[in-house]
């Protein structure tokens, strides 16, 4: 069958023949998994639409969209002004059928470098029509004479179908396709093309455009080969997706790349962790911004109206699933995990999203909760705070039902989770109070002092908090070790009789999350990992949880001496068992006593040899992080999650937990002079101007300590520095004094110095050695 023939006219709809379902079966197994495609009479499938149902698309009626405007076309400047005539009819496609959490997800655990691919036809690729080195001296003589026909000549043979792009990229045309790591593609040659295409004459871009149209139509209609999943390798990392003028084509691309079949997503995530940090980057910002103007256009009129193609952006958002779980599978990733964060998701209804994931699930409804990896942690804290609100609402409404049906005059204390602690007694007094009320966990919390006057409007919670955290995590107290190599506490592995305190410290963290509250402490990051495994209370009580897989990466963070150690074991080059001499038996001091305990049943009589070291290193690290604290850290586990017991931590990770504990570690002290707020001062007063020139100066360790010594904590909120409330007070006294600050409401007490000089000495003086609430 000839080319022309398989392309359908613009009056076809890009549709699968339905006419020889015989044939296409035995040539196609895995097209069956694909989403049904309907006539262009029938009505879309329910999906994953964000607006009215429509009709599917004929793919091929934009494909004439350039040549009838080719001569006006010609005329402009940018590809920007390529015009697409039928946009505004261009019909809904059939939905893609994602189940995130399910069977769609792309798996790190099931991603292998064993994996095979499905068994596909075997290509025949045409000639290879230049090398790279042909490419840039045409490139090169284009300096000199101006003529470009060579160069495109090259651009519209490689970008007219899928096997000519095979043919000219492909590093050896008679490799075989039998691996997931490399695939075989010569990046350089393909990201010089791609450089050298974005200052090529208009015309030449445009046939680069006409020809990926082709290439989408003939894939689409013919049977798939195995080296497709390169052409679309290939594509995607094309830069004139960059420009809005392209999103049509574009989003087909996507929506093609999206309903793959799963062991096509392997390898395309497999390749794009080979990928440079550079195109990676471009790749993640160039879906963002796609998403981005899709929902918030700065031209309405460029795109087709979103009940039209709603596919757009669940198609995009599958495709930077794919780049996420490959930036996942690096042991350093490519990008931080931020730079997946779309901020323009934080202008939408949040809770909308997050009410439809909750009631949907992965259906066919589309929910950006569904990809929690694009929310900022920004937004993250909106819905958790608001889920939160709705609970607290919701069991406070339940309380008031409870006491007008019996008859009783209500309470407004109901209302609250009312502590009334004494300060001699915190720890016992907190326990008991928390005991007594566990059902009123998920109110707003209030906290007395017994014997002192006083409403607490905030202050007395953080007070309350910051005292009882200094006291249980204090070394005597024998609950948790500091660890001072890595300035980190970690679970004490002390067996004891009752671990109702560990229990209490896990309410703590959840309370301060359920009220905003931002704790001053310091768990390593595998705390949190541990934290949320799983993020949901399982249903059966003897289903273990707190345990996650642990390496020696996250021993590090807590025993970086220990790791190192473990380190060494392994990359040893001579004899383990002699230079060793150490068994599958490790020590542990408990109260004065040496115990032993075995890490493999006999583990006392097992060497630890060349070749079961890696075993012994496993079993070591998942003692000390895993079974060691088992009990210790599940009541931990379950304090935590009575309070924040809610599917919103589902879409938290573990940093991000952190950062809603304890706040995050980056600073702007500028940030935090626009927000401050005066008493006694302005912001134009010569002491003001002082403090700013001496703080704004001050190196980051000295701006830690100044937070440190008047929040409690060196850490900024999710929110910002604008979150800190934080204000600055006259001091009527001496200026011989120093500073003074109440952390309890984050205000700092400063005298009215009257140099500079002097400020900076008694600031420095006074942020270095209080005390505070520092846990060590």
């Amino acid at each position: 069958m000839s080319e022309a023939g398989r392309v359908p006219s613009p009056a076809t709809p890009l549709v699968v023949a339905a006419a020889a379902p015989e044939e296409r079966k035995g040539k196609e197994p895995e097209r069956e998994k694909l989403p049904p495609i309907v006539s262009a009479g029938a009505g879309a499938t329910a999906g994953l639409d964000r607006g009215a149902k429509g009709q599917i698309s004929t793919f091929s009626s934009f494909i004439s969209a350039i040549s009838p405007k080719k001569e006006a076309a010609e005329n402009r400047s940018s590809p920007a002004h390529l015009v697409f005539p039928n946009i505004k009819n261009v019909r809904d496609q059939p939905p893609i059928c994602l189940d995130v959490r399910q069977k769609q997800r792309v798996s790190m655990d099931a991603s292998s470098s064993e994996m095979k691919a499905p068994v596909l036809p075997e290509p025949i690729l045409p000639i290879q029509p230049k090398t790279m080195k042909d490419f840039q001296e045409d490139v090169e003589k284009v300096k000199s004479s101006g003529d470009w026909k060579a160069v495109h000549d090259f651009y519209l043979t490689t970008f007219d179908s899928f096997p000519e792009l095979n043919a000219a990229f492909k590093k050896d045309a008679t490799a075989s396709f039998n691996t997931i790591e490399d695939s075989g593609i010569n990046a350089k040659f393909v990201n010089a093309v791609y450089d050298t295409l974005l200052n090529t004459p208009q015309d030449i871009q445009k046939t680069v455009l006409k020809g990926i149209i082709n290439s989408l139509l003939r894939e689409w209609k013919g049977p798939r080969t195995k080296d497709d999943l390169r052409a679309y390798f290939i594509l995607l990392q094309n830069p004139q997706f960059n420009n809005t003028s392209t999103y049509v084509i574009y989003a087909h691309l996507l929506r093609q790349i999206a309903t793959l079949v799963e062991a096509d997503h392997h390898f395309l995530v497999h390749w794009f962790k080979k990928l440079s940090q550079k195109r990676f980057k471009q790749l993640v910002e160039r879906l963002l911004q796609f998403i981005s103007l899709r929902l918030f256009p700065a031209k309405p009129e460029e795109f087709p109206p979103i009940t039209k193609c709603s596919w757009w952006i669940p198609s995009a958002a599958k495709v930077l699933a794919l780049l996420n779980t490959a930036n996942n599978l690096v042991h350093l990733p490519l990008i931080p995990y931020t730079d997946f964060y779309n901020s323009t998701l934080d202008h939408i209804d949040l809770m909308e999203e997050y009410h439809t994931w909750q009631n949907f699930g992965n259906s066919h409804r589309f929910s950006f909760c569904q990809y929690p990896f694009v929310i900022s942690i920004a937004a993250k804290k909106i819905i958790i705070q608001r889920d939160s609100e709705q609970q607290m609402i919701n069991i406070a409404r339940q309380s008031l039902v409870d006491k007008v049906s019996r008859r009783q005059r209500p309470d407004m204390n109901m209302l609250f989770l009312n502590m009334k602690v004494r300060r001699t007694h915190l720890v016992s007094d907190s326990l008991d109070e928390l005991t007594r009320k566990r059902a009123d966990l998920k109110k707003k919390l209030k906290v007395t002092f017994v014997g002192e006057a006083g409403l607490d409007m905030g202050g007395l919670t953080k007070e309350w908090f910051l005292l009882l955290i200094r006291q249980i995590f204090h070394p005597d107290y024998g609950m948790f070790t500091y660890h001072k190599d890595s300035h980190c506490h970690w679970f004490s592995s002390f067996k004891c009789d009752n671990y109702s305190e560990f229990r209490l410290v896990g309410i703590l963290m959840g309370l301060a999350v359920y009220n905003s509250i931002t704790l001053d402490i310091r768990f390593p990051p595998c705390c949190y990992k541990k934290l949320l495994s799983p993020p949901i209370i399982p249903s059966d009580q003897n289903i273990p949880v707190g345990i996650c897989s642990v390496t020696v990466d996250d021993l590090c963070q807590i025993m970086p001496e220990l790791a190192h150690g473990l380190s060494e074991l392994l990359s040893h080059e001579g004899n383990v068992e002699e230079d060793f001499y150490s068994t599958f038996q490790v020590f542990q001091e408990e109260f004065g006593i040496i115990k032993s305990y075995n890490l493999k049943p006999g583990g006392d009589k097992i060497s630890v040899t060349n070749q079961n070291r890696k075993e012994y290193v496993q079993l070591y690290t998942d003692f000390l992080l895993n079974k060691s604290i088992y009990k210790q850290f599940a009541a931990f586990y379950y304090g935590f999650h009575s309070v924040c017991a809610s599917n919103a931590l589902m879409l938290l990770r573990p940093e991000e937990v952190e950062i809603l504990v304890c706040g995050s570690p980056d600073l702007d002290m500028h940030a935090l002079q626009r927000s401050t707020q005066y008493d006694g001062y302005a912001k134009t007063d010569l002491t003001i101007k002082y403090f700013w020139d001496v703080v704004l100066g001050f190196p980051l360790d000295l701006q830690k300590k100044l937070l440190h010594f008047t929040t409690g904590s060196d850490r900024v909120p999710v929110g910002g520095m604008a979150d800190l409330n934080f204000k600055i007070s006259k001091n009527e006294t001496s200026t011989n004094w120093l500073p003074v600050a109440h952390t309890c409401f984050n205000q700092l007490c400063l005298p009215p110095y009257k140099s500079k000089k002097d400020l900076k000495q008694k600031l420095i003086i006074g942020i270095s050695n209080s005390e505070g609430f520092g846990l060590e």
